[in-house]
C-alpha cells in the first residue's frame, strides 16, 4: 500500500510544475487527487494521463465562489478532504505590468501577485478547514519559497506574498490545535527549483549556462527539480508527519543554511616524506 492509500487531495496549480509534480506524486502513493488551475486545457491532459482516481476541476484560487464550488463538488464526490495543497502562485514578471522593485512598484501589480500568492491561500485554508473538520482532520500544505525568508530587491511583492504565507501557516496551525480538529498545516520554501517561472530569466541560448551559474550558488551544486518538492509533499501529507504542525519545511538545496556558494574545496595538506 501506498503511504497516501485512501486519502482524497486537492492540489491548486497542477497543471505543471511542482503541483504537477505534486499531484503525480501523490497519485502514486494511492491518493486520489483533484487537480485544479486555471489553464484548463493542461490541466485536464494531466489529469487524463494519471487516470482513474485523478480528475481536473477549474479553481480560480483569487475567487471566493470557485474555492465554494470546489469544496461542494469534492465533498459530494468523495465525501471528506484529507490533504490541500495550496500551490498555485505567480512571480509577477509575465502576468503583471510591474515594475515590482521597492521604490517604483506598481501597485495594481503589487494586488493581483498579493491576490494569487496570498488571497489563494487563505481562501484555500478557509474553506479546507471546514470540510476537515468535518471528519477526521487533515493536512493543509502552503507552499510558501526560499523568497519568504529572505528579501529579493526585484521582486517585492512575490516576497512580502510568500512571507504572508509562511506566517498565515503558522497562525492556522495553532488555530486549528487550539480548536482541537486534528488539522495540521505546513509550509514548504521551495529555493531555486527549476519550474516554468523561470522561463523569463533562463530563456534563450544562454539557458544551460545559466542553470549552471545558478547551480554554482547552491551548496548542493544543482538545481532542484519539481520532485524534490513534491517528495516533501507527501511527507507532510503522510500519517509518519501525524506530530508535525506550524513547521517550514526548506527545500533548497542547502542555500538557507548560511551560504549561498558552494563550500570551497579545501586542498589537502602537503606532507614531507
Amino acid at each position: 500500500m501506498g503511504r497516501l492509500t485512501g486519502k482524497v487531495a486537492l492540489v491548486t496549480g497542477a497543471a505543471r510544475g511542482i503541483g504537477r509534480a505534486t499531484a503525480t506524486r501523490f497519485y502514486e502513493e494511492g491518493c486520489k487527487v483533484v487537480l485544479t488551475d486555471i489553464a484548463d486545457a493542461a490541466g485536464i491532459e494531466a489529469a487524463r494521463l494519471l487516470g482513474e482516481g485523478a480528475e481536473y476541476q477549474h479553481l480560480d484560487v483569487r475567487c471566493e465562489d470557485d474555492w465554494q464550488q470546489a469544496l461542494a463538488n469534492i465533498s459530494g464526490r468523495y465525501g471528506r478532504l484529507d490533504v490541500l495543497v495550496n500551490n498555485a502562485g505567480i512571480g509577477g514578471f509575465v502576468e503583471t505590468r510591474g515594475p515590482h522593485d521597492p521604490e517604483n512598484l506598481d501597485i495594481e501589480s503589487w494586488r493581483q501577485v498579493h491576490a494569487t500568492n496570498l488571497d489563494g491561500v487563505a481562501l484555500g485554508c478557509k474553506y479546507a478547514i471546514q470540510l476537515m473538520k468535518q471528519h477526521r482532520g487533515g493536512s493543509i500544505i502552503n507552499m510558501s519559497s526560499r523568497s519568504g525568508v529572505v528579501g529579493i530587491p526585484a521582486m517585492a511583492a512575490y516576497a512580502s506574498s510568500k512571507a504572508g504565507v509562511r506566517n498565515h501557516t503558522k497562525t492556522v496551525a495553532l488555530y486549528c490545535a487550539q480548536k482541537g480538529y486534528n488539522i495540521r498545516c505546513n509550509s514548504i520554501h521551495p529555493g531555486a527549483i527549476l519550474t516554468p517561472m523561470w522561463d523569463p530569466i533562463l530563456s534563450g541560448e544562454g539557458r544551460e549556462s545559466a542553470i549552471r551559474e545558478i547551480a554554482s550558488q547552491v551548496p548542493l551544486n544543482r538545481m532542484g527539480m519539481p520532485s524534490d518538492v513534491a517528495n516533501a509533499a507527501v511527507y507532510l501529507a503522510a500519517d509518519e508527519s501525524a506530530y508535525v504542525t506550524g513547521i517550514e519545511l526548506h527545500v533548497d538545496g542547502g542555500i538557507l543554511a548560511g551560504s549561498t556558494a558552494t563550500p570551497a574545496v579545501r586542498e589537502e595538506p602537503q606532507v614531507e616524506t
